[in-house]
């Protein structure tokens, strides 16, 4: 009896499960597979709520001049749950009565494909929204001569994401002649709308390109469902990708409009009931001077630069008026989407246009002898002398001076101020040791060295100052308190890497005699005629507050006026008649690797403040691939310079679009331009004293030879990764003490006062 008993109620059971199955099976053959089928035959209008994308703001420069601007597009968007609806009309349509009174439904054309759900492959099915496209609209569209080639992955996503709530847009890039025939057409079309919204327009091409940045279309995936699901058909905002774009984009975007449609009861829209306008964002207005923009970016296209990069600042509150690097490229052929062959020209490019050199670090050479002369102030050693006897010894190694490397000889005993006019490497050997790493640590702080300043660009590398506390944590095998590290670290080398960027702002706080002001790009934000944001300029540190005084300040002053104003100066290309302006040369040694050879690639640079005694303008110039910073980079600077300062006189500048920069990896002797009346001294284009500063054992490769674009699915992205080039150890030796001055020694030397 138990046996049956246990019999009867499995079989009960069974029964119970199968008819429990289907069931689920009946409800969701009705519910899911049948959804569009029965909705469709549901009675009555309905009202549809339609996001209208807001209108971004312009971008313009300091004096008013839009830079980045909006332009009509014409679009086509598909509501692909219209064209599914239509099918399903048209197959009842078709269908006998025999077949109907049956309840036999609509077979749709299906699509199977696999899908990983929790770790395992499965088979997948959904209705074929790619065949039925293609019947019922690209067809007809073919036939118009409208059609185009679209990207059938993103298609079926899309359906499978979003089926009705977003609009899947299939051409965003039609002329005026076809939107007027879409717009002839589109009535007989399921699902075809056609329609002008705002895209971006950078109006003057390159032209500072990469401070700007691009946009990039709607990504409907990013926008949260509980968004989706207060609108009926969502269409996304352009939202900013790189650059400016992105870093302004909350300030720009728009408030969005509200377009009401009606659907009819038989699921046909018959009209438009209600239309709240979007809103246009705020305008950015930058500290850009648009004409000293294009005045740099000329400079660095008539020196057929290559590679290289020009800042330049207000040093009397911190304004970037000017950040131009080559090579470059066209933000409009990122709009709306960039092409496949576009952006593998950009991808194949040797020396990366997408790279903005402005804010990216280089070795800076003997311009670092500047914030090496300020730690020096610190500790109380400005006013010291200390003798260059050709070479210091550290440990077991020699570290040469220019002047031994190239001539066999030396500067003998210097101060402060004529070390810098000679760019002494052994001077500033023992001046660096003597301050200490301590106080280069603390200055490079004060300067905003080795971090990021702050500016307004995500792209922006903090460089390398290779304190205590940074050799601690990057480099916990090499001794920090090394002289020969120090040393190296004194002249621009080694470790240390420097923006253009981070350079102009310390060249800058020279100028001022001591306030470093935080490089902003960002003068105001306004919504019409209302100032909604407007920061005062931010001080990052004041020199004299840190127990710097002006006439210590006033030593380093002079010591950059004699790079150009003496005629021992390496920067003879800079003078500019009837202004007196200070600089800095610097030369530091690297080598590209191509087909196993070392090819000499050194980093030229040349910083200035002008006029001296109350400066408008600090510039920087890098130069890659260039012979010296006098030869190549100072007549760039003294061209960007004079042209500046002109404006004040009534010089006109003219502002154009630019094509784009190719760049090219030649080396530069020297830089000439035809009509700037400049003939450079022989033994200034020839000879540049510090060119022979680094360790030319040791092959340091250029930030092109690191830094490779990314070529992913995404044509606008880009790796971000710092260029750092292979640095060269330095020697090993026993610390010496910080800051203890020695006494002044006497002069020598023939070549000594030969250079006088």
């Amino acid at each position: 009896m138990v046996v049956k008993y246990h019999f009867r109620l499995y079989l009960f059971s069974l029964l119970m499960l199968g008819a429990f199955g289907t069931l689920v099976s009946r409800l969701y053959y009705l519910q899911i597979d049948r959804e569009a089928e029965f909705t469709a035959k549901l009675p009555g209008s309905k009202d549809l709520k339609v996001r209208v994308p807001g209108v971004r703001g312009e971008i313009r420069d300091r004096n008013g001049i839009t830079l980045v601007s909006n332009k009509p597009a014409f679009e086509v968007r598909i509501n692909l749950a219209d064209v599914v609806l239509e099918k399903i009309r048209r197959e009842e349509q078709l269908q006998s009565a025999a077949e109907r009174s049956q309840g036999k439904g609509i077979k749709l054309p299906k699509y199977h494909f696999k899908m990983l759900e929790r770790g395992i492959m499965r088979d997948r099915s959904e209705t074929d929204i790619k065949a039925i496209l293609e019947e019922l609209v690209l067809q007809p569209l073919d036939a118009m001569q409208l059609a185009k080639g679209y990207d059938e992955n993103q298609l079926r996503v899309h359906y499978r994401t979003f089926k009705s709530t977003v609009p899947w847009v299939y051409r965003s890039d039609l002329t005026f002649e076809e939107f007027s025939q879409f717009a002839e057409h589109n009535f007989g079309l399921p699902g075809v709308s056609v329609g002008v919204r705002p895209i971006r327009q950078y109006i003057y091409d390159s032209l500072a390109c990469h401070m700007l940045g691009y946009v990039r279309l709607p990504d409907d995936q990013k926008v949260p469902e509980e968004e989706r699901k207060k609108w009926d058909f969502y269409v996304g905002d352009d939202y900013g990708w790189a650059g400016l774009e992105k870093t302004m984009d909350e300030r720009l975007r728009g408030i969005p409009g509200v377009r009401t449609m009606r659907k009819n009861s038989k699921g046909a829209m018959v009209g438009e009931v209600d239309y709240q306008e979007p809103k246009k964002g705020n305008d950015v207005w930058l500290t850009l001077d648009a004409r000293i923009q294009m005045i740099a970016e000329k400079a660095l296209r008539d020196a057929n630069i290559g590679r290289g990069a020009a800042v330049v600042i207000d040093p009397n509150s911190g304004e970037v008026l000017a950040m131009a690097s080559v090579p470059n490229y066209n933000p409009n052929k990122f709009i709306p989407t960039i092409s496949t062959k576009d952006y593998q020209q950009l991808l194949d490019n040797p020396v990366i246009p997408l790279l903005h050199r402005a804010v990216r670090p280089f070795a800076p050479g003997s311009t670092f002898k500047i914030p090496i002369s300020f730690a020096g102030c610190l500790v109380g050693i400005e006013k010291s002398h200390f003798n260059c006897s050709g070479s210091v010894t550290y440990g077991n190694k020699a570290m040469q001076c220019w002047i031994q490397r190239q001539f066999g000889g030396s500067h003998g005993s210097l101060d402060l101020s004529e070390a810098i006019m000679r760019s002494c490497n052994c001077y500033f050997y023992q001046y660096g040791n003597r301050a200490g790493i301590t106080a280069i640590g603390k200055v490079g702080h004060m300067l905003g060295v080795g971090e990021r300043t702050g500016i307004e660009l995500l792209d922006e590398d903090p460089g390398v100052l290779p304190s205590k506390e940074w050799m601690q944590l990057n480099m916990p095998n090499e001794n920090w308190r090394s002289p020969g590290l120090i040393a190296n670290t004194s002249i621009g080398q080694g470790f240390v890497l420097a923006t253009p960027l981070q350079m102009c702002s310390v060249v800058a706080t020279v100028a001022n005699a001591g306030k470093s002001y935080k490089p902003h790009l960002l003068k105001k934000v306004t919504n019409g005629d209302t100032i909604v944001e407007e920061p005062p300029p931010a001080v990052r540190s004041d020199l004299a507050a840190e127990g710097i005084t002006r006439e210590q300040i006033e030593i380093i002053r002079k010591g950059m006026w004699k790079v150009v104003m003496a005629e021992a100066g390496t920067a003879k290309a800079a003078r500019i008649p009837g202004v007196e302006v200070a600089g800095k040369t610097g030369t530091a040694q690297f080598w590209r690797i191509v087909n196993g050879n070392k090819i000499q690639d050194n980093h030229t640079w040349f910083m200035c403040f002008a006029p001296y005694e109350a400066p408008k303008y600090a510039v920087v110039i890098i130069v890659q691939g260039g012979k010296s910073g006098g030869s190549t980079s100072a007549p760039i600077a003294h061209r960007i310079m004079e042209q500046s300062l002109a404006l004040d006189q009534g010089l006109q500048v003219a502002i154009t679009a630019l094509p784009e920069v190719q760049g090219h990896l030649k080396n530069i002797d020297a830089v000439t331009y035809a009509d700037s009346g400049i003939a450079l001294p022989a033994s200034v284009v020839d000879d540049d004293p510090e060119a022979g500063a680094g360790d030319p054992s040791e092959a340091r490769m250029a930030p092109e030879e690191k830094v490779k674009p990314d070529a992913v699915a995404d044509a606008n992205m880009i790796r971000n990764v710092t260029d750092r080039p292979k640095r060269a150890s330095a020697p090993k030796a026993v610390p010496i003490p910080e800051a203890k001055p020695v006494q002044k020694e006497k002069p020598g030397g023939l070549l000594r006062r030969l250079f006088r």
